[in-house]
């Protein structure tokens, strides 16, 4: 039997990180195995932050939470899924 497990995959521009998308975060780590938070660029918005700033916030602010990975590029938030 294969070893399973379920991850959760939570995608955003988190630009700025708000208190929602923590509880999205966090609640999911009680959920999921792993979680796997994609720091993406929208194209139609005007960032506040760079993205290495929003990864940055988003490790500073989730520094107690287990089973989370931050990625910030489009292919490597598709490697982890797999």
């Amino acid at each position: 039997m294969p070893d399973l497990h379920r991850l959760a995959v939570v995608p955003g521009s988190f630009d700025p990180l708000t208190n929602g998308h923590l509880d999205v975060i966090t609640r999911s780590t009680r959920l999921f195995d792993r979680v796997v938070v994609g720091v993406l660029v929208n194209p139609s918005k005007t960032p506040l932050f760079t993205l290495a700033e929003r990864v940055e916030m988003i490790r500073e602010a989730t520094v107690r939470v287990h089973l989370f990975r931050a990625v910030r590029k489009l292919r490597r938030l598709l490697d982890h899924a797999s």
